[in-house]
């Protein structure tokens, strides 16, 4: 079945008992995973909402990676550690710790031949990984301020990484080399009243064919202190490391681009957070202004895109998964 963005709706809510800050489907389709402020992950089945919690962070879980066939699970915590997990078991318990980062990680990502795990955080780092034993490859240092996140390239050669400033590094993935450096200006901004900068990317994906990264932040920020803006996704073209389109919102809220999905189908999903509420966003490529909106009732902290390319799950502040389905609803 073919999507169809104009008519979705949401088929579900699954609730947890604290604000939820990240989420994502497995690769089977099966699960839904999200991470809460209480420190835990959870896990829905979707076909029964049947929930399982896995403890072992000590604070904050936002970003998750998955193994090819799903069997494994990564998660990346505000405590700094990468916990390896058996992602289908009823009681879950750590296959492995690792003390990663010195503060927070902001995201996690898996090459797309599944071996290698780059993460990134507030220590200014980005590590590389052994996916399979959990040993440390390579630090790759060159941020000034706090990595917000990363993304392999489709040819799994490369490696880009965006911090608060919007500066962006181009790795090769391989020796670690430092490629070279651009700025996405639309993506930051100095707030001289309050003498602090504020913005960079808070979610990154490049297209499949890997000529376009697409990053997800705010944009006309007027208070830094209070995250004032409006939400924006940037397209960057690879080669050339320039903006190429702005996808803005035709209302002026408040919020940011927390969550985005690049659709196979040709069109761009953003899910935005703040003073603005909730929102899915549903844009053409070639177009700033989004096509359709749905109205999710309560900031988003994240958007994961189901396998079978229908559903999404947002996870949002008021302790809920919204799973979305981008068809007509049912009579």
């Amino acid at each position: 079945m073919a999507a169809d963005p104009t008519k979705t709706y949401v088929a579900k809510t699954l609730a947890h008992t604290a604000s939820l800050v990240g989420c994502r489907f497995d690769p089977t389709g099966k699960y839904i995973f999200a991470g809460g402020e209480d420190n835990k992950i959870v896990r829905w089945e979707l076909a029964t909402s049947a929930k399982v919690e896995f403890t072992a962070h000590e604070s904050w879980v936002h970003s998750f990676v998955f193994s090819a066939n799903g069997e494994i699970l990564v998660s990346g915590g505000y405590d700094g550690r990468l916990i390896w997990w058996p992602a289908a078991d009823e009681m879950p318990t750590p296959i492995r710790t690792v003390e990663a980062h010195q503060g927070w990680i902001r995201a996690i990502a898996l090459s797309p031949d599944g071996k290698v795990l780059a993460s990134c955080g507030n220590d200014l780092k980005v590590k590389l990984w052994n996916m399979a034993d959990g040993m440390l490859i390579r630090e790759l240092i060159g941020h000034e301020r706090h990595v917000y996140h990363l993304a392999f390239h489709p040819d799994g050669k490369q490696l880009v990484s965006g911090d608060l400033t919007a500066k962006f590094i181009h790795w090769e993935a391989e020796t670690g080399n430092r490629v070279r450096d651009f700025v996405v200006a639309s993506l930051t901004k100095y707030d001289t009243g309050f003498m602090a900068d504020y913005g960079g990317p808070y979610c990154m994906q490049f297209s499949a064919d890997g000529k376009r990264l697409v990053a997800g932040g705010i944009t006309n920020v007027t208070n830094a202190f209070a995250g004032v803006g409006n939400p924006i996704i940037v397209e960057i073209d690879w080669e050339t490391g320039k903006e190429s389109i702005s996808h803005l919102v035709k209302a002026n809220i408040n919020g940011k681009v927390f969550g985005l999905a690049l659709h196979p189908e040709g069109f761009l999903i953003g899910a935005t957070g703040g003073g603005g509420g909730g929102h899915l966003y549903f844009w053409k490529h070639d177009s700033k202004d989004e096509f359709h909106t749905l109205n999710l009732g309560n900031t988003c902290r994240d958007l994961s895109l189901h396998p079978d390319n229908l559903q999404l799950a947002t996870c949002h502040h008021d302790k809920n998964v919204r799973i979305s389905v981008m068809a007509p609803k049912p009579a």
